[in-house]
C-alpha cells in the first residue's frame, strides 16, 4: 500500500491497526503503565516534513545480504529525522554483534526513509523495519514492525544497565534473532522491564550522546493503532517520524 498522503495514511492507522512490537513481532514483557511525561513545547517538525533520502543500493555495492562482521572499537552515527538529529555513540564493548549490524546498515543507507513505527511513552521508541515501514511504500497492516534484512546476528551478552538514552537491538522470543530493528530507551525506569530475568536479551550497543530532546519530541507525537502490549495504549505515531539519513564516522 502506497502512502499517497501522509495525513490520510495517519488517519487510517487507528482503523487498520499496526503490529509494532519491541520484539519485532512478539509480545513485550508486561509493563506497568506510568504517568506520561509533562507535555513538551509544541515544536513542529521541519517544513516540508521530510525529504526522501537516496534509494538503498543493490548488493554487492549496497547493504549486506548476510550478517555483518562484529564491530571492533567505536563509531558515531548521526541519524537525521524530520524532528531533528540524534547522535549515537556505538561501542563494540557493549555488544559487538549488534554494533556491527547497526553500523553496517547505517553506513549503507538501510535506514533511509524508514519510520519510527512504535512509541511507548516513558519506555522506548523503535524503528528499523526496512521492509514494511519504509516510505513511500510503508504498509498499514499487521506486517509493520515485523520486517528486517533477511539475516540475523548472534546475541550479545548484556553487561550494563538499560537507562535513558540506551540504544539496543530488538529481537523476537527466539535466541539470536536480532537484525535491523533497534530501540532507544526513554526513561531509567524501563530497566525494570528490559533487564528483568524473564525478558529477552536485547543487546545494548550504544547510547545517545546528543539529541535526547529530539527523542523526547518523537515520544510526544500523538499515537494511534494497535495496543503496544504494555497496558493497551496505542503505539503508532499518527504523524510520520522519518529517518532521512544516517552518517557514520569512526575515530
Amino acid at each position: 500500500m502506497i502512502l499517497a498522503s501522509i495525513t490520510s495514511s495517519a488517519r487510517r492507522l487507528a482503523t487498520l491497526g499496526v503490529v509494532a512490537l519491541l520484539l519485532a513481532g512478539c509480545a513485550v514483557p508486561t509493563v506497568t503503565p506510568t504517568t506520561p511525561p509533562s507535555p513538551l513545547p509544541t515544536i513542529p517538525p521541519t517544513t516540508p516534513p521530510y525529504t526522501l533520502g537516496p534509494t538503498v543500493s543493490a548488493s554487492p555495492f549496497g547493504c549486506p545480504t548476510s550478517a555483518p562482521a562484529a564491530l571492533s572499537g567505536t563509531a558515531t552515527v548521526k541519524m537525521t529525522t524530520n524532528f531533528g538529529d540524534i547522535v549515537i555513540k556505538v561501542d563494540s564493548t557493549l555488544g559487538a554483534n549488534a554494533a556491527g549490524a547497526f553500523v553496517a546498515l547505517s553506513r549503507c543507507g538501510y535506514y533511509n526513509n524508514v519510520i519510527f513505527h512504535r512509541v511507548v511513552p516513558k519506555f522506548v521508541i523503535q524503528a528499523g523495519d526496512g521492509v514494511y515501514a519504509r516510505l513511500p511504500n510503508a504498509t498499514l497492516d499487521s506486517k509493520m514492525g515485523t520486517g528486517g534484512p533477511g539475516w540475523t546476528v548472534p546475541d550479545d551478552k548484556v553487561t550494563t544497565t538499560y537507562k535513558r538514552g540506551t540504544v539496543a537491538l530488538a529481537r523476537t522470543s527466539s535466541a539470536n534473532s536480532g537484525n535491523s530493528q533497534f530501540f532507544i530507551v526513554l526513561d531509567d525506569s524501563a530497566a525494570s522491564t528490559l533487564g528483568a530475568s524473564t525478558a529477552n536479551n536485547y543487546a545494548i550497543f550504544g547510547n545517545v550522546t546528543a539529541g535526547l530532546d529530539v527523542v523526547d519530541r518523537i515520544a510526544a507525537v500523538p499515537l494511534g493503532g494497535e495496543p503496544d502490549g504494555s497496558g493497551g495504549a496505542p503505539a503508532m505515531p499518527l504523524e510520520p517520524v522519518v529517518i532521512t539519513s544516517t552518517i557514520v564516522t569512526t575515530p
